[in-house]
This record gives C-alpha cells, structure tokens and sequence, in this order.
C-alpha cells in the first residue's frame, strides 16, 4: 500500500505508461490510513449542529465555524463516558482523531470526549437553562417543604463506591443512627442525568404500605469537581424530577461554593454531604438531654404547682365557717319549712272542703227539680182548661150569630188550629222539664233495687247501686265510710207566673 505524504508535493507527472491502477476502495482507504497517520490525536473547537442519536449509541453530529464544517462520530463506548450531553448550539472543544468514512469519500472526526469551550459559554448555558426553569416556577419558595424532624427511613442517591456514601452513614451512625435505603447511580457522564432523575422517581413510586419502606426524606448527594464533573445535576430531567419528588429532598452536590441547578429545585440545599446528614437527623445525645431536662422541669412543676395548690387550699379553709353549725342551722331551717308546708296543706284542704260543701248545698236534687217543673205544668193544664173553656162559651155565643152549618165549620178549623198551636207549645214545654234533659246535663239518677235514693245518708258501703245516665244504666257498689248527711236543701219559693201579652183573659165559669 502506498502513503502519500499530507504535505508532499504532487510527484511529476509520469509517463501514463508507469502511473499505478487504483480502485476507488483502495484509494479511499490509503487516503484514511495517511490521515490516521499524520494527525494522530487532535483537538478541535467549533459549534454542534445536526446532533443525532443512533438506535446503537453512536452520536453524529458536525463541528462548524464561520469558515469550514467538519463531520463528527463519537462511538457508542465514548458517548456513554461523555461529561456533558451534546446539544445544538453548544461552542465544544472535541478531542479525538480525524479519520475518513471511506464509503462516502469524506473525512470526519472520532471524538472519544467533549468540553465545553470555556467556562463563560458553559456558565451562559447554565443560566438560561436556570432562568427558564425559574420562570415555570420549580425554583418558588412555596413549593418547597419542611424536613421532617426524626425520620424512620432515608433514601440516598449517590454513588456506591465513593467517600461521599461513607460520610453520610459514619455521621448519621454519630447523630442518629437511622434506617438507610441506597440508590446506587452514576454521578458523572452522559448517563448520569438519567440514572438520577430515575432514582428520584423511583424513591417516590415506592408505596407507604409495601415490602419496602418508603424514605421520610431523601438525600441527592455527591463530592465536589469542575463545573464539567457536576453538570449531570445541571440536566433539565433532574431538575424536574427533584422538583417532581413527593418527598422532602436534600440537595448536596460538591462543596460549599459549587451550585447546580438541582440546589435550586430542592426543599433544602446542603454545603456538603455530610452537612446534609446533619439537616436529616438530630442528634440523639441532645434530644435526650433535653427530653431529661424537660422532664425534670415537668417533675419540678408539678410539685410546685402541688405545694402551691395546697397552702391555697389550706389557707381557704381557716377562712371557711364551722361545717357542723352550718349543718345546724340549715337542719333547723329545714324543719321550720316542713312544719310550716304542713300546716299549709291542712288548712288548704281545709278552706277547698269548705268551699266544696258550700257549692254543694246550693245545688239542687234533679228530683226536687222535676216536681217543680212538674207542678208548674199542671198549674199551667188548669189554665190551659180554663182558657179553653171560656174560648168555647165565646166562641158558642158567636156560633149563635151565625148559621148552625157556618158556625159549625169556621168554629172547628178555628179550634183545632189554635188547639194544635197549644198543643205544640204544651208539649215543648213538658219535655223541658223532663228528668231526662236533667240527665243530659250531666247528672244521674242513683237507686237501690226498685228504690231511689235521693241522700247519702241512705248509702252503706258495699251497696249495689244502678246510675242512671242519660244514654243507659250502669252498676257500681258503694264504697268508703260513712259520711255526715247533707244538709237539707233551702225551700224553693215558688215564683208567680207572669201572663204574656198576647194570652186570652181566662174569664170566667160562672
């Protein structure tokens, strides 16, 4: 195979009889292999475009400047140990080999790693990247929430074989021994983003009542390096995820001076790791100083609010009056109030009995009643006869005047309507008078076999009595003992009856 020289000038042209025969293939590749040869490993600054992930890993993209554009490939093994994640519109600096793709007869450039150009530009990048952040809020103060004081369980997210997971549990081991869930994740290359964002997530998917405890915290953690080494805690998939987290989380990601955007989006920023171990526990010596101090006060407290209460007490009391003559003077007042409740009732009673006999003796017997109404009836019929009677002498002098036939007629349809109007009259007035309107007053008729009792002195205990009621009899026996007779009721004076106007003169029979 024959190389030609990068700097070489063109040989003189020989005759076309002694020029060599190449194929495309060939020519292609002796172009490659004086490439290889004379650049070896090379470092070139320029802008990515056109960046592109193959399915298989590998990374394709160009390097350009204001004066030329290059080809670039970064195979699947030096993607995966890659500092930072390639993106358009990043000013890199790749360090590789230039080679050619023989295929397409074009040279290109086999990164094995990429930095940013400068600090300015990765520091540039880093603030917009934060200010967009910022302004869909994952940075608010409100979003961010308190630690819990003593948690049962806390979740680390860092590397395993590193000193920083060491610090962490020889200073939780000093403060508060606790029980500790690791993520083991890489905290440096191209995949670290990813793997961390992942373990977040990861730590929260994990249910309260599972097989596996749930952390009450956890701590995103790793130790301190250039701006390069921490960019994976730059990455917008961990920002969100720490974010995103339903636990409280701790961020300490390098030193004191060093800030990533994951400080920003977590609930506490921590200098150092083991600064943030000292965030999630207490220390238990002095918790338990305090809860003795505590309970020495409670106890000193107690017995002095004790002492207190009982000189008060105590003083109280002398100021109290003898309970024994307070007992006696209520006693006596007690019985005075007894007494005097007595003797009210008795004369109450007294006074109602009184009231009741004297109710009771103007009442009338319903028989006494039905005589007079019975008398003043007859006494009524009589007047009525008489009246009748004159009306038929006046009426037979005036049936003299008239022709026996006329007379006859005019004088009985006279007759038997005025006697059918009396009639009726008559009859009204004997059924208000009847016993039986006094029954359906309320009162009853009393009687002992066939005989009526009109005093209740007649009544024995044990008798059988009927009562008499205005809708049918009912049976009672005699109860209690013996009581006085009541007194006989006051004679009624019979009142003259008053004639009405429009009454005919009774005349006279003779």
């Amino acid at each position: 195979m024959v190389q030609l020289p990068f700097d070489a000038p063109p040989p003189p042209k020989p005759a076309a009889s002694n020029l060599p025969e190449f194929s495309v293939g060939d020519l292609g590749r002796a172009i490659r292999s004086t490439l290889e040869g004379e650049f070896g490993r090379v470092r070139v600054r320029g802008e990515i475009s056109n960046f592109k992930r193959h399915g298989s890993g590998h990374l394709y993209f160009r390097l350009k400047d204001d004066e030329a554009v290059i080809e670039a490939c970064c195979w699947r093994q030096s993607a995966a140990r890659l500092a930072i994640r390639p993106e358009d519109g990043l000013e890199v600096i790749c360090t590789g080999r230039v080679s050619a793709y023989v295929g397409r007869s074009q040279y290109q450039l086999i990164v094995e790693s990429i930095e940013l150009a400068g600090e300015g530009a990765l520091l540039k990048l880093l603030e917009e990247r934060r200010k967009a952040l910022a302004a869909e809020g994952l940075f608010d103060e409100s979003r961010k929430r308190p630690l819990p004081f003593l948690p049962d369980v806390i979740g680390i997210v860092t590397s395993p074989t590193g000193a920083v997971i060491r610090d962490i549990m020889h200073r939780l081991r000093d403060r508060f021994p606790r029980h500790v869930l690791l993520w083991p994740v890489a905290v440096q290359g191209e995949t670290a983003a990813a793997q961390v964002a992942a373990a977040i997530r990861g730590f929260g998917a994990i249910p309260a009542d599972g097989r596996v405890p749930r952390p009450d915290v956890l701590i995103v953690a790793r130790g301190g390096g250039s701006l390069e080494d921490l960019w994976a805690f730059n990455e917008e998939v961990v920002v969100r995820a720490a974010a995103e987290s339903p636990i409280p989380l701790i961020s300490a990601i390098g030193h004191e001076t060093d800030t990533t955007l994951i400080d920003f989006a977590a609930d506490r920023r921590a200098p150092t790791p083991t600064a943030a171990a000292e965030m999630a526990v207490p220390v238990r010596a002095d918790l338990l100083a305090q809860l003795l101090d505590r309970e020495r006060r409670l106890v000193s407290c107690g017995r002095r609010a004790i002492e207190d209460r009982a000189a008060r007490l105590e003083g109280l009391a002398r100021g109290l009056p003898d309970a024994a003559s307070l007992l006696q003077t209520a006693v006596q007042r007690l019985d005075d109030r007894s007494e005097r409740l007595t003797n009210a009732a008795a004369n109450m009673l007294e006074r109602r009995t009184g009231r009741l006999s004297e109710l009771a003796a103007r009442l009338r017997h319903p028989r006494d009643q039905i005589e007079a109404k019975a008398s003043e009836l007859r006494s009524h019929a009589r007047a009525l006869d008489q009246t009748a009677a004159t009306l038929v002498t006046r009426a037979r002098h005036g049936f003299e005047r008239l022709s026996a036939e006329q007379r006859l007629v005019r004088g009985m349809e006279r007759r038997v309507a005025d006697e059918r109007v009396r009639l009726g009259n008559l009859s009204a007035l004997l059924e208000s008078y009847s016993y039986q309107r006094v029954l359906d007053r309320g009162f009853a008729l009393v009687k002992h076999g066939d005989h009526t009792l009109t005093s209740r002195a007649e009544v024995r205990p044990g008798m059988p009595l009927t009562l008499t009621f205005r809708d049918g009899d009912a049976r009672a026996t005699a109860a209690g003992t013996e009581a006085p007779p009541e007194p006989e009721p006051a004679p009624q004076v019979r009142k003259p009856r008053r004639r009405r106007d429009d009454e005919p003169d009774q005349g006279s029979l003779l």
